[in-house]
């Protein structure tokens, strides 16, 4: 054993050369160009601090976020055909599954808890856009539908964050299934008494928005956020006109009546909390004055 070659060379290489740095440690702003630490940027909500641009915030954190010190509990995510057409494009869709599953830590793009948002027990659904674009399929139809089911047999309200890409090519006629499957659970919440309000994020579209997305009691938006049925660039393709500055922003839905509200991510919780009271009819005192006066200002700026 050489021991200048073996130990004393690889430690001085070591300690003279380049040290591999992760890619995500400084996250650029879409709008200004800024880079933003991540550590800083998860700890503003994936909101860029000078900007105020919403970044993507993944689904886990969103929850964790919205249900009162962080606790609630899980749903299952139910157990459906995993490959039904044997669907393969460039690689195989099993493989995109797996490369998904890895990169997230997630079955599929639906995650959904119960738990309590200002003292007020909710269920909360989210979709997960880097679990392959948030796209619907059948897995995420399924545990949609077993969380309306929840829903109704806690009696109680059910919080939508759509963000989606649409449905999932891969699934062929089984994904479109879901939209219908999907609106149908909205029907049996809402037969049952208990309110839907969804919060658009950024973005929402394709076949989600032409289902349970627009259908809530009441629309929230996430500022910025792209909510449309087909994208800005294929409309002014097939239409052969230029679309106005903003089209299909969440802003522009608005002031043309397809949003109630548009609203900051950091005063979402105490919004939901105070607009579901007042759905729920409960009791006054049971809202805190912080929830009452976060959710005030925008209900009176946006009417």
């Amino acid at each position: 054993m050489n021991w200048i070659t073996n130990y004393v060379r690889p430690r001085i290489n070591s300690m003279l050369g380049r040290r591999e740095v992760p890619e995500n440690l400084w996250i650029k702003c879409p709008e200004t160009g800024e880079m933003v630490f991540h550590k800083d940027l998860e700890d503003n909500k994936w909101v860029i601090p000078a900007s105020g641009f919403h970044m993507k915030m993944p689904a886990k954190a969103r929850l964790a976020d919205l249900f009162d010190k962080g606790e609630y509990e899980a749903l299952a995510q139910p157990k459906v055909a995993q490959d039904p057409l044997k669907f393969r494009d460039s690689k195989k869709y099993t493989d995109r599954l797996k490369d998904s599953r890895v990169k997230t830590d997630q079955e599929d793009t639906i995650v959904a808890g119960v738990g309590k948002v200002r003292g007020l027990k909710l269920v909360a659904v989210v979709h997960e856009f880097n679990f392959m674009g948030g796209s619907l399929g059948i897995a995420a139809g399924e545990a949609i539908v077993k969380a309306f089911e929840r829903a109704i047999a806690e009696k109680c309200p059910l919080v939508m964050f759509p963000a989606s890409g649409g449905a999932r090519m891969q699934e062929g006629i089984l994904s479109l299934m879901q939209l219908p499957r999907t609106t149908v659970a909205v029907d049996m919440l809402k037969e049952a008494g208990q309110p839907y309000i969804v919060v658009l994020t950024n973005p929402t579209t394709g076949g989600v928005t032409a289902s349970y997305a627009m259908l809530g009691d009441v629309h929230l938006a996430e500022p910025g956020a792209e909510i449309c049925f087909a994208g800005k660039r294929v409309i002014e393709q097939t239409i052969r006109e230029k679309l106005p500055e903003g089209f299909q922003t969440s802003e522009y839905l608005l002031e043309h009546g397809m949003v109630d509200m548009v609203v900051k991510r950091h005063d979402i919780p105490d919004t939901l909390a105070t607009l579901l009271k007042i759905l729920t009819k409960a009791p006054a005192n049971d809202v805190s004055a912080k929830s009452l006066n976060g959710a005030a200002a925008p209900l009176v700026a946006n009417g």
